[in-house]
């Protein structure tokens, strides 16, 4: 079964819960695109989230999803919201979400964990999650150490509920790569940044339109927090920071606020511009149906061209 006969949406797509970039808005476009939208509450208040999937639902009348970082000051609040409220798709990052997973499955939710090692994997889906976001060190923002290519057949062999894979997919090629690995669907987010509908400032749309394959650096595995943003002043100063010996508290006080000076003031030197080791790949902002159409399109037509 692939991702989009599990949930009921057109294409076997998730969008990532990229935080400040993940509003109603845009989950509502997505879904209304054919794949399954998602609400980033990473930088929401509760307030801000239970009226997010209020407003999400006023704007679309298909599933969509809400993405919960675990390690969120008032991560308790967020999910019994999520819980109450019902949304149809719970994805989690950052840590273990064991605890939350009775209350989702009573409220009828659909729990699919993001999952950048085997045993986390493992864990949950003891637990009862639905399935896991396989997340290789390729993706934008908060990373793992192991690689999509690596880690979704690892995954994939640990575990027997289904498996998305996410980081490093932007082209059909990678969609089938992806469905080889034994992954059912993909969750995307970088190729995602250059659509029409996506919120964030042009500068930060500009900004992954001129990466290339070497444009994105780790920051932060020092201090175990490591995130993937393209490089720029402020990246070349954390490292710097890192070589330095600085801690974690400092390098946190450092970047505070860094993604929403991208995000919304278009900051992309000093602002922390999130993005996976695809944006080298993407070259021209595009509607969001188009991007679907086209990723599953290549994905068929190569694999035809395997099959000759």
């Amino acid at each position: 079964m692939k991702l989009n006969e599990l949930l009921g949406i057109e294409f076997p797509f998730i969008q990532g819960g990229m935080a400040n970039i993940a509003t109603a808005e845009f989950a509502a476009a997505v879904s209304n695109a054919g794949a399954l939208g998602l609400i980033g509450a990473g930088g929401m208040s509760p307030e801000v989230f239970r009226d997010s999937i209020r407003r999400c639902r006023q704007l679309t009348d298909k599933p969509f999803g809400v993405n919960i970082m675990l390690m969120h000051p008032q991560v308790e609040e967020l999910a019994a919201i999520a819980a109450e409220e019902k949304v149809a798709v719970v994805t989690t990052g950052a840590g273990d979400p064991s605890r939350f997973i009775p209350a989702w499955k009573e409220a009828g939710i659909k729990v699919f964990p993001v999952v950048p090692a085997v045993a986390l994997a493992k864990l949950v889906a003891k637990r009862g999650a639905d399935g896991v976001i396989a997340e290789g060190t390729e993706s934008g923002g908060h990373v793992g150490e192991t690689t999509t290519m690596a880690l979704v057949p690892q995954v994939v062999d640990a575990v027997d509920i289904p498996v998305i894979a996410a980081g490093g997919i932007a082209s059909g090629r990678q969609l089938l790569a992806a469905y080889a690995l034994g992954a059912i669907g993909a969750q995307v987010g970088t190729c995602l940044l250059v659509s029409e509908e996506c919120p964030i400032h042009e500068n930060y749309k500009k900004a992954v339109l001129k990466a290339s394959d070497r444009s994105t650096v780790v920051t932060g595995r020092s201090v175990d927090a490591p995130v993937r943003c393209l490089r720029n002043q402020m990246t070349n100063e954390y490292i710097a920071k890192e070589r330095e010996g600085a801690d974690r508290m400092e390098l946190e006080h450092f970047t505070l606020g860094g993604l929403r000076k991208a995000v919304f003031d278009g900051d992309v030197k000093t602002g922390s511009v999130m993005a996976g080791q695809v944006a080298g790949m993407l070259h021209e902002i595009k509607p969001l149906r188009q991007i679907f159409e086209e990723l599953q399109a290549d994905c068929e037509k190569r694999l035809a061209e395997l099959e000759k």
